[in-house]
């Protein structure tokens, strides 16, 4: 089989989030996949499986668990396969595109959050938070700056023992409309470094606190990315870069 390592959502390699991706010939074993995503060590990894109709089976694994969405892996493989595709998913039917122009736009479910009383002091600790809420998934945190969010070091221990084990933590941007950081050790990943699934969360909440439907989010991980975004209804158009940085085959 063959086998990929593309960094997502970065037009730079060894920047944005690195993703594996795996062109299946066949189903395949979820014990197996899950190996696999665990040997591999990246936040997340793709597997691509083409099941007719013009509809491609897609799976995401992290080195814990599968996930039902996953933004940057989904970069990742429409990377790898160009053109237009549509996913069969956890979450249902996903188009995406790779342009012209190399960049890859997905079609995703709008996810916004809706304000909770989750008592963050724990996670957060010397962080007074200007909202606290929960998405689907996540714990949705606003702080009051960029530099705090650049600066948080969240009790990785603490989140893991909530409901979810997975947050992201915003603020207003200096040279863009937001910036983020997404924690989930709950499924083996301290922090990822791009989270496109995330931004389902933020385009619709600073949507709303803007007042406007293009957005443009950085996420400010040791590597960093940049991820723009349209929201639209129900749905979040989101549009990145990406390098393929490795490619090879799986043996076993």
């Amino acid at each position: 089989m063959q086998f990929y390592v593309v960094d997502a959502f970065t037009g730079d390699a060894f920047a944005g989030n690195p993703a594996g991706v795996v062109l299946l010939t066949e189903p395949a074993d979820p014990g197996w996949m899950q190996q696999v995503a665990a040997e591999m060590k990246h936040s997340e990894t793709a597997f691509v499986l083409p099941s007719g109709g013009g509809v491609t089976g897609l799976r995401w694994f992290t080195p814990a668990t599968e996930v039902d969405l996953c933004g940057h892996a989904t970069v990742a493989a429409t990377q790898v396969l160009g053109g237009a595709q549509v996913y069969d998913t956890r979450s249902g039917l996903l188009h995406c595109t790779k342009h012209d122009d190399g960049w890859i736009e997905l079609d995703f479910p709008a996810d916004a959050p809706h304000r909770t009383e989750d008592d963050v002091s724990r996670i957060l600790p010397g962080h007074t938070p200007a909202y606290v809420g929960r998405a689907k998934e996540n714990l949705f945190v606003e702080l009051s700056s960029a530099e705090e969010v650049e600066q948080a070091a969240p009790d990785l221990a603490a989140l893991r023992d909530t409901w979810t084990g997975r947050m992201i933590i915003t603020a207003p941007g200096r040279e863009h409309d937001f910036v983020s950081r997404f924690f989930g050790p709950g499924v083996g990943v301290d922090e990822d470094p791009v989270t496109g699934s995330a931004h389902c969360c933020l385009a619709p909440y600073w949507g709303k606190k803007r007042t406007k439907t293009e957005l443009v989010g950085a996420q400010v991980s040791r590597r960093g990315g940049v991820v723009a975004a349209v929201v639209d209804g129900d749905r979040v158009r989101l549009r990145g870069q990406a390098v393929t940085v490795v490619s090879g085959e799986l043996h076993v």
